[in-house]
């Protein structure tokens, strides 16, 4: 295989900041991420050069990444490594999910960065109840509560309710002291905790006191009918059966229902069984409702956070149990 040398030319208009990120990090991850090539950058002339098959891929990586940044977009590091990772399965470009903006909040831009979560992010759009199914850091519930935001924003709903198993509880939070506040605050918190990154501060208290946007325990779910809703059901392998089938039972009319769990992270007491493992095989062939399976490959968290899923998973595999201990 012989060398290859190849030049990109930055159009002018292109702050090169933009495009190599905050003091070169995002050249210094491509340069990792692309070796054996070798990247040459000077004013707004690039220059690859190495083996002639990884030159032509890092060649039209780059030019994807100039045409996002003349988009509007700024890129970094961590964007610059998953868009490598993406045009390296050949399944996507990487503009397709660089490009992909859910919503603008405190100055971040909020956007699908895997595969996975593209077609989660798709899944929202296209059906009624979609079901979110990975390990932690996939960005299951964040995504979920993203596509809430922007729907009440653009008045597809009237409300947002997000709900919880309080398995650690039984649900029996009456026994609980405090407020009604004071009990179910344990529960809800990682909810509140994504909904404070999306929504002013300010406004969170006002649209709670209207009912615009409710959080609460499942329990409190029973009984009621859900109508012009943005419903979101996290921590959902913590369901029983009857549970899951009670909550997907109140969808009303203009509503959508998002589901996420992890079904390796079951808190159930005893050898009840998961309503999220036993949802998938009832439901699987519905129309209308879609189950996106999200893995390793779809962590955002630390790098070391899919390693240590994946190694986990091995381990399972190998005939170990995770209780044993």
């Amino acid at each position: 295989m012989g060398e290859a040398r190849r030049t990109l030319e930055v159009p002018a208009a292109v702050a090169m900041i933009n495009l190599l990120g905050h003091e070169d990090s995002v050249l210094r991850a491509l340069e990792r991420a692309l070796a054996p090539v070798e990247i040459h950058v000077r004013h707004h002339t690039i220059t690859l050069t190495g083996p002639a098959a990884d030159v032509e891929f890092a060649q039209e990586l780059w030019q994807e990444l100039i045409s996002v940044v003349i988009a509007g977009e700024h890129l970094t590091a961590d964007a610059a490594e998953r868009a490598v990772s993406i045009a390296r399965t050949g399944l996507a470009r990487p503009t397709e999910l660089l490009a992909t903006n859910i919503l603008s909040a405190h100055g971040k831009m909020i956007r699908p960065k895997s595969l996975g979560q593209k077609a989660y992010v798709d899944a929202i759009d296209a059906s009624t109840v979609v079901f979110g199914i990975g390990p932690a850091g996939t960005g299951k519930t964040y995504l979920a509560m993203a596509k809430a935001v922007v729907a009440l924003q653009e008045r597809k709903v009237r409300r947002i309710i997000l709900t919880r198993p309080a398995v650690e509880a039984g649900e029996s939070l009456g026994f609980l002291p405090g407020t009604l506040t004071d009990k179910i605050d344990p529960y809800v918190r990682p909810l509140y905790d994504a909904l404070h990154d999306m929504v002013d501060p300010d406004a969170i208290g006002q649209l709670m006191a209207a009912g615009t946007i409710e959080v609460a325990p499942l329990a409190y779910m029973r009984g009621r009918t859900l109508n012009d809703a943005f419903i979101i059901l996290d921590e959902a392998q913590n369901t029983t059966p009857e549970q899951m089938k009670m909550f997907l039972t109140r969808l009303g009319f203009g509503s959508k229902m998002v589901v996420t769990g992890d079904i390796t992270q079951i808190d159930l007491p005893g050898r009840v069984p998961s309503g999220l493992m036993v949802v998938r095989q009832i439901l699987r062939d519905v129309e209308g409702i879609q189950f996106i399976e999200l893995g390793s490959a779809d962590v955002v968290r630390h790098r070391l956070v899919a390693e240590i899923i994946d190694a986990y998973a091995r381990w399972n595999d190998n005939g170990n149990n995770s209780d044993a201990a």
